[in-house]
């Protein structure tokens, strides 16, 4: 790489950029990965006053919102709750379901805030579910497309299959950057939604610390949307670097 056209050429420094911001943006990701189970872990051990479990909140929840009709059910591991908004259902993971503790509650309020999002058909939330079918089709096309340009020695950006590659990669790339894109205000809305509800039926301190909870695990959807842009920036820089190369 010429690096004195980094201060000539907009897309070499595009690229420079993104190789600068990389270590940074993983060391964020990692980063929020480990604080959200710190702070899961932390808030796990510390009982709510009111005794009620993760489960009889969501209920209780879901129930004031007249979502009768989404059912509660069980999933193996540790958060890995979800609510389904085709089937109605929210899947409580085992360090949560029967947890009285102000971490679980935090967390499986948030899957209620997620199934009253669909219910009052929350835009972004709308959104987000109309591209899964969309970006599992694309990234599912993703690593095939590029391992294939590789092994054949096609991925340079200076040759014409190597061009059609990259473009391909850009519209991989920005199908799962508009999907995370939308992701981050449909969970910062979930969180809001649960914290919104527990609030007033938990002691001041109980209250701090779900909302610590919910802050940690949203900090690992801005990670991925961070990380899934940087992708999708240097896959541009390389692919305008090629297209200028041949004029």
């Amino acid at each position: 790489m010429d690096f004195t056209k980094l201060f000539t050429d907009p897309e070499y420094l595009l690229y420079g950029i993104t190789l600068v911001l990389m270590i940074p943006v993983l060391l964020f990701g990692v980063i929020a990965s480990i604080r959200v189970q710190t702070v899961f872990n932390k808030y796990n051990r510390v009982p709510c006053s009111s005794g009620v479990s993760a489960q009889g909140y969501v209920r209780a929840f879901l129930d004031s919102e007249g979502l009768t009709d989404v059912t509660l059910g069980a999933v193996r591991g540790s958060l890995t709750d979800n609510f389904n908004p085709t089937t109605k259902k929210i899947s409580l993971s085992d360090s949560v379901r029967g947890s009285a503790s102000v971490g679980a509650i935090g967390v499986a309020c948030h899957e209620a805030g997620h199934a009253v999002q669909h219910a009052r058909k929350y835009f972004f939330a709308t959104a987000r579910l109309k591209l899964v079918p969309v970006v599992n089709a694309i990234s599912t096309l993703m690593w095939p497309i590029f391992i294939i340009g590789y092994v054949l020695g096609f991925a340079s950006s200076y040759t014409a299959i190597g061009r059609i590659i990259l473009l391909v990669g850009l519209i991989v790339m920005g199908g799962t950057l508009l999907f995370s894109l939308v992701t981050l205000p449909t969970e910062f809305d979930a969180s809001r939604r649960a914290y919104k509800y527990l609030k007033p039926r938990m002691l001041p301190e109980e209250a701090v610390g779900v909302r610590k909870v919910l802050t940690a695990a949203a900090m690992t959807y801005v990670a991925s949307f961070m990380m899934t842009a940087l992708q999708f920036l240097r896959i541009l820089a390389i692919f305008l670097m090629g297209r200028n190369k041949n004029r």
